[in-house]
């Protein structure tokens, strides 16, 4: 019975077998996915030896990198790593040795693979060639290797790519027989001649990683040696036609005749739309030949925009008269995405691009999704917080980014692959030169037909001869192609304006200017006026959270957040590891805020045009830039929601101008009322309402304005608010929200409300400015003390603290301030009886924040938590207090490093928490947790912090170099 069963699976086994080899017979490609033979060259070994004519004797799984497959060399204090580090005190500092040990290996400055190479890698594969492929033109086609990709067929070598924006194509010998064949790969990774960089982010680690290995599709593809070179489609909304330029090939320089017929049909719409079908004859001269066809769309045509993403394809087929068929599909958009004055249009609509920056962060393989659907995602995120447009910063995605981006309706501004500033330059006559025009012709000839591909640039902030360079860039890309807008660079406020973009990535406009009181009046006008093209802020925002430690957990795939690991650790060693959580949900709240109120602010500003935040996600490299209110893996942190961040950050915003956040209640809250509307049309007859309501939800006040048509553009005045507070007695919070009636749209704001005129505390508390003989002696006698230490403070003096979070991190910055991260407190403290707040610092908070000093804890005991605890950066995690409490001898002592004291004027936030302080200091619950020694707190103005920092190293970045010369 065992022998019949074995039988008939080997019958079953030969029949799949020859409907296999039937299929295979019949494809028109072969997938190279799989196993591969593999060798390591890292001392370039294998053209002198011939390895293309051996064995390879190690195996990888394509398509993937080296170090997904475990090969490489392990990490190391010495390896050599790909990018800037400007904080070198990681590989010095004392503190931080644990961290340099093997097997305790923590670096900071990105997340860590599990194996690095920089190299030459050979990678080999046997295929089989089939008997019906004859007289075809045969192409291995590798999409998206890293970097220069040298290709051999058995001994014969093919030819050598090098470039990071689209795939591979190596035409193989027209000869090629039937049967068993070698490919051989020899791929290298690193900076050679051509330099794009060592910080750009098509190749660095502070990202991507500088990865070795092939990670998109692979395969050998048979077609016509009579073939479709290259189809562009280029949009004429006004005619309602499409013209299509065509670039036709044939194998052998042979020459050709025949025709090409062009048929197209919507795919993503409700409702069918088909174009009828063109034909035209063509002829092939010497292998070469080109034609324009114009295409008419019809009398109804369906456009692409962020609302109604509508997408055709394209058919071509190509009939020659002795026989030879090829056909190539294509989708486009019809869609015109131009530059009217100082305001973008899309299908003469204003568009306002609100925008964030993609830095190739993909932690679980450390390159580029390949696929569509991990696009989608990305987009429909970013959508679902009200963006509508990504910059590609310094790289280009692959080509299923576009594929999603049209999808979704999403505008893009892909790179070319260049941050030639750290170690490269442009327009000097290096080669990198030319290979920034070869690697953009690229981008456009295979990416150039998506509706998605809006925008343009050389790459980012670039030194050398780059206004000469840039200028002729933007003339060449503005004759060649129509259908994208160019811009030289995206660049910061330093940097030289390249006088012919058609439209500016700037910055200089951006920004909160909160060394003065917060208010929501100010624009960006001042700072633009200058241009006469439209202006979108770079990188604006880079507001730091602390660290999330649950993420750490996430990293299953071939990089792990040994930074996030070593931060957690740090917070340990400094009494505060279960704070974490808490940290990273203040910080979150306050950098929350900051994005609201600087996206507002470009909101409300006249002739601005959008902006790219840096980033709505994290930034793992350059020191950990955890500038995002998501994750490196596009989820919420969880101290705001995407609904919460789309109300300030949307087609349509409600806006509020007031010239304050804090009140007391001999005052009236005035306030305009304004609206920026970029939605798909005029609303019309729009009907606005407000209310304003106290913490527990009751209705202080309301009303509404009368109904007005909302166009499409920003500054739209709807009516003013005024209410008189002289009814609020006490310190309140108020909720001030602003809702466009039947919509989704609606915004609101926080205000605070305190007595004008507060009651005299009756204490016996000692008030002083420093820990005099009298504090001692008071303190000794079982005592209250309040100490105003402003401005006293030794002990933590270094370290500076504004209402603005940390910006990008002080690691790359070289700890430039602001250091903190906002303020913790708990709003249930009785010793915030008497003023309201939140556990984060808000509006009310900057007066009391704001270049306060801090106050280093490092000496007190264990457990210690200060009422209010200044966040510090995650690289030196000191347990800071801005006002804490402590039984010191028999007495019992406040000390508050913020100006709190009975004179205060024009100051009703800090006069309030005073009073609050004073109050809970001579009630029942004043009884502080821990006990401190009087020398303890004494030093605090007496002696330094024990850990100074220094980052060990000379370089810096661009910011903090004198400004470059305009050439």
């Amino acid at each position: 019975m065992q022998i019949q069963v074995n039988r008939v699976f080997k019958v079953l086994i030969g029949i799949a077998f020859i409907f296999l080899s039937i299929a295979q017979i019949h494809a028109q490609s072969i997938s190279l996915a799989g196993k591969w033979r593999f060798k390591m060259d890292a001392k370039d070994e294998g053209i002198k030896g011939k390895w293309y004519s051996t064995v390879l004797p190690e195996s990888v799984n394509l398509p993937g990198s080296m170090a997904e497959n475990l090969k490489g060399d392990d990490i190391t204090l010495k390896t050599k790593w790909t990018g800037s580090i400007y904080d070198s005190s990681y590989f010095f500092h004392p503190r931080l040795e644990k961290y340099r040990k093997p097997g305790n290996l923590k670096i900071p400055f990105w997340l860590t693979p599990a194996k690095h190479y920089t190299g030459a890698a050979w990678y080999q594969k046997d295929i089989e060639i089939p008997a019906n492929w004859k007289g075809k033109r045969l192409v291995l086609s590798l999409e998206y290797p890293h970097s220069e990709t040298r290709v051999w067929i058995d001994d014969i070598e093919i030819g050598t790519q090098y470039t990071f924006v689209v795939a591979q194509n190596f035409e193989l010998p027209a000869n090629l027989k039937a049967g068993k064949h070698t490919i051989t790969l020899l791929i290298d990774n690193r900076i050679k001649t051509i330099n794009v960089g060592q910080d750009s982010h098509s190749l660095t680690d502070h990202t991507q990683g500088n990865w070795n290995g092939v990670v998109g599709k692979m395969e050998v593809i048979a077609g016509s040696p009579v073939y479709f070179e290259d189809i562009q489609v280029y949009p004429d909304l006004k005619n309602k036609s499409a013209k299509v330029k065509i670039q036709l090939k044939a194998n052998a320089k042979q020459s050709s005749t025949g025709k090409i017929t062009l048929a197209a049909t919507t795919f993503n719409t409700k409702n069918s739309f088909q174009v009828k079908p063109v034909t035209a004859a063509y002829q092939i001269t010497n292998g070469d030949g080109a034609l324009e066809i114009n295409l008419p769309m019809g009398d109804k045509i369906a456009t692409w925009d962020e609302f109604d993403p509508a997408l055709y394809r394209l058919t071509a087929t190509l009939l020659s008269k002795d026989g030879k068929k090829d056909e190539k599909k294509l989708q486009f958009g019809m869609r015109e995405f131009k530059a009217v004055g100082r305001t973008f249009e899309i299908n003469g609509r204003p568009v306002f691009l609100r925008g964030t920056v993609n830095n190739c962060e993909f932690p679980l393989t450390g390159y580029p999704s390949m696929d569509v659907a991990a696009w989608v995602r990305i987009f429909k995120i970013s959508k679902a917080h009200g963006l509508n447009h990504m910059r590609f910063h310094s790289f280009c995605p692959p080509e299923a980014a576009f594929i999603a981006a049209d999808q979704i309706g999403f505008y893009l501004q892909p790179e070319g692959p260049s941050w030639a500033n750290h170690g490269s330059s442009i327009g000097d006559g290096k080669p990198i030169d030319q290979f920034i025009y070869d690697e953009t012709n690229r981008m456009t000839k295979n990416y150039g037909n998506y509706a998605s591909f809006c925008m343009m640039a050389y790459g980012n902030e670039p030194r050398g001869k780059q206004v000469e360079y840039l200028t002729k860039f933007n003339n060449y890309w503005k004759a060649k192609d129509s259908r994208r807008l160019y811009t030289g660079a995206s660049v910061g406020g330093s940097w030289p304006v390249i006088p012919n973009n058609e439209f500016m990535v700037r910055a200089g406009a951006r920004g909160l200017d909160w060394g003065r009181k917060p208010e929501s009046i100010s624009t960006y006008a001042k700072q633009i006026e200058q241009f006469t093209v439209p202006f979108i802020a770079h990188e604006m925002g880079q507001y730091c959270a602390f660290p999330n430690f649950e993420e750490i957990k996430k990293y299953t795939g071939v990089y792990r957040a040994k930074n996030f690991e070593m931060f957690q650790e740090d917070l340990k060693d400094h009494d505060m590891a279960d704070q974490g959580h808490d940290f990273l949900m203040a910080s979150g709240k306050l950098q929350a805020l900051c994005y609201k109120n600087e996206i507002e602010k470009a909101l409300r500003t006249p002739n601005y045009n959008g902006y790219q935040l840096l980033s709505l996600n994290d930034y793992p490299g350059q020191g950990t830039a955890l500038v995002g209110v998501l994750d490196a893996f596009w989820d919420e942190k969880g101290y705001i929601s995407t609904k919460e961040f789309k109300r300030f950050s949307n087609s349509t915003v409600p806006l509020l101008k007031v010239s304050k956040f804090v009140f007391t209640n001999n005052e009236t809250l005035a306030a305009a009322v304004e609206v920026a509307h970029f939605g798909k049309a005029p609303i019309e007859n729009a009907k606005l309402s407000w209310t304003l309501k106290d913490e527990s939800g009751t209705n202080v006040a309301k009303g509404n304005f009368n109904p007005k048509t909302l166009a499409v553009t920003n500054c739209i005045a709807i009516g003013e608010i005024k209410f008189s507070l002289n009814s609020i007695t006490k310190a309140t919070k108020l909720k001030l929200e602003i809702t466009i009636d039947g919509t989704e749209f609606a915004n609101d704001w926080s205000f605070w409300v305190y007595p004008a005129q507060l009651p005299q505390v009756k204490s016996n508390v000692y008030y002083c400015t420093s820990l005099d003989d009298k504090a001692q002696s008071v303190l000794a006698e079982g005592g209250n003390v309040f100490l105003n230490a402003a401005g006293k403070v030794v002990k933590g003096k270094e370290v500076v603290q504004t209402f603005l979070p940390v910006f990008w991190n002080t690691s790359w910055f070289k700890m430039r301030p602001p250091h903190t991260l906002g303020i913790l407190c708990d709003p249930k403290h009785a010793a915030f009886n008497n003023f309201p707040t939140d556990f984060h610092s808000d509006m009310q908070w900057w007066e009391i924040v704001n270049k306060s000093q801090v106050m280093n804890l490092e000496d007190f005991p264990s457990g210690f938590k200060p009422i209010i605890q200044p966040i510090d950066t995650w690289f030196l995690n000191r347990r800071l207090a801005l006002v804490f409490e402590a039984k010191v001898g028999k007495g019992k002592l406040v000390v508050s490093s913020a100006n709190l004291s009975p004179d205060l004027k024009d100051a009703p936030a800090a006069q309030q928490l005073y009073f609050s302080l004073q109050q809970y200091m001579t009630s029942a619950q004043f009884n502080p947790k821990y006990e401190v020694a009087f020398n303890t707190v004494k030093d605090i103005f007496e002696s330094p912090s024990k850990i100074q920092f220094d980052t060990f190293t000379k370089d810096s970045p661009d910011e903090l170099k004198p400004k470059p010369k305009t050439n």
